[in-house]
């Protein structure tokens, strides 16, 4: 404890509410697919001499899925065999175990191996209460990301930061890479399209690892304006015995923004894969039209198509499965698109941005223009803009589009610079 507190105050002075432990070795310069055997990257979550003394004696609630993994043993189970006292877990979208489907409701529980109570942070719930948090000394986030604005477990982060703030809980984030952590790209949401699969002002791709963006959450006032304004006050007063950290995120090891970081665990049901993974940005567009983007088939967000294009191409028929219970175009035959390749073989096709020649394709070949896009214009929260689909039906160059991006992206890069805690990919 000690320790800790001469870091604080080597660090009083930054205007973020944070204190980030500075004691990793040099980061890898590991470039390639696979992370190096010799310096191999090391979560935030294996980093247990940092934490686990500031956890003894604590009443511990944990926000965790099926990714919150200290090498092969979980998170909860880690701590609960090193004298911690978990009193509960929170879970986010597709559940505390990782098995319930895209929007699926998942129901609070007991955990069968723990019988620790699972409160479900997800639909109607998101944000931790009052009462959820009545009997939690210190709460923990660890949860794998994948570094895409749509998807769902940075919302869940900004409102568990917020209940953490708000109801003055310290909070832990363990620190993982990010999968897709080694550019920066697309449009900058507009907040007019605020929802749960984009409640900031970011790029679909921001680059940051899960403790960056916390850091740029609190340090940006991005959070409500309750837990704004507490954290503003945190920020002036020193820590007490009783409350050594307001936010403490404990960071990885050997990991830079150029490592291509290979999950050990995947971190929902139809992201099966790493390939998948690389081109969701890309191809998760097609969440917004008619067109099936793979759900139902063994290969989501790698395969996409519809049953009214050219039957020449690829030929696939998506069905019920275990990560997709509903879907469209269920038992149709669709024609469209497999992007097949191995890791370095897609890395090199989504090449460090968003691909938008998939969505301009399928829109040119479809038959029924004015049925190519949702009605309920999903694709504008997706885009985070309805600039987007207007450029599509206008015809416009993926070169003009992405040429709109870029003032509000140079805008965002040098926010999401004073936020980085490891070196950057530029």
């Amino acid at each position: 404890m000690k320790r800790f507190y001469e870091i604080w105050q080597m660090i009083k002075g930054l205007t973020c509410l944070i204190s980030v432990l500075f004691t990793c070795c040099s980061p890898s310069a590991q470039t390639t697919v696979k992370q190096s055997d010799n310096n191999p990257v090391k979560p935030g979550a294996e980093r247990m001499e940092v934490y686990l003394p500031m956890l003894k004696g604590k009443s511990v609630a944990v926000f965790a899925n099926q990714t919150s993994m200290v090498k092969n043993t979980h998170l909860v189970d880690t701590l609960l065999s090193s004298g911690i006292k978990v009193v509960k877990i929170f879970g986010p979208e597709h559940g505390f175990r990782g098995d319930a489907g895209a929007g699926e409701h998942v129901k609070n529980e007991k955990d069968k191996k723990t019988g620790l109570p699972v409160i479900s942070l997800y639909g109607d719930h998101k944000k931790p209460t009052p009462e959820d948090l009545r009997d939690v000394d210190v709460l923990i986030f660890d949860i794998q990301d994948v570094g895409v604005r749509f998807y769902t477990y940075i919302s869940s982060l900004q409102y568990f930061i917020e209940a953490a703030l708000e109801n003055h809980k310290p909070l832990m984030i363990l620190d993982r890479p990010n999968p897709n952590g080694f550019y920066v790209d697309g449009p900058v949401l507009d907040m007019k399209f605020t929802s749960f699969i984009g409640m900031q002002p970011v790029p679909i791709v921001y680059g940051m690892t899960i403790g960056e963006y916390a850091l740029m959450l609190t340090g940006e006032n991005r959070l409500s304006p309750k837990a704004n304004a507490i954290n503003a006050y945190n920020i002036t007063t020193n820590p007490t015995i009783d409350t050594p950290f307001h936010m403490q995120v404990i960071k990885c090891k050997n990991y830079d923004h150029n490592s291509k970081y290979i999950l050990p665990v995947m971190p929902s049901p139809n992201l099966k894969e790493m390939q998948a993974i690389y081109l969701y940005p890309s191809t998760c567009f097609f969440e917004g039209t008619v067109l099936s983007e793979g759900r139902g088939t063994d290969k989501p967000f790698r395969i996409f198509g519809h049953p009214t294009l050219p039957e020449h191409l690829y030929a696939f028929t998506p069905k019920p499965n275990a990560g997709a219970k509903n879907s469209k175009c269920f038992y149709q035959q669709c024609y469209g698109w497999y992007l097949s390749g191995s890791n370095e073989e897609v890395l090199k096709m989504a090449d460090q941005k968003i691909q938008l020649k998939y969505l301009l394709e399928a829109y040119r070949l479809f038959p029924g223009k004015d049925s190519f896009f949702l009605k309920n214009n999903f694709i504008n929260k997706l885009a985070g803009n309805d600039e987007l689909m207007q450029q599509v039906k206008d015809g416009i160059t993926e070169a003009a589009i992405r040429k709109s991006w870029e003032p509000k992206l140079d805008a965002f890069k040098a926010t999401r610079k004073k936020y980085l805690l490891y070196p950057d990919f530029e």
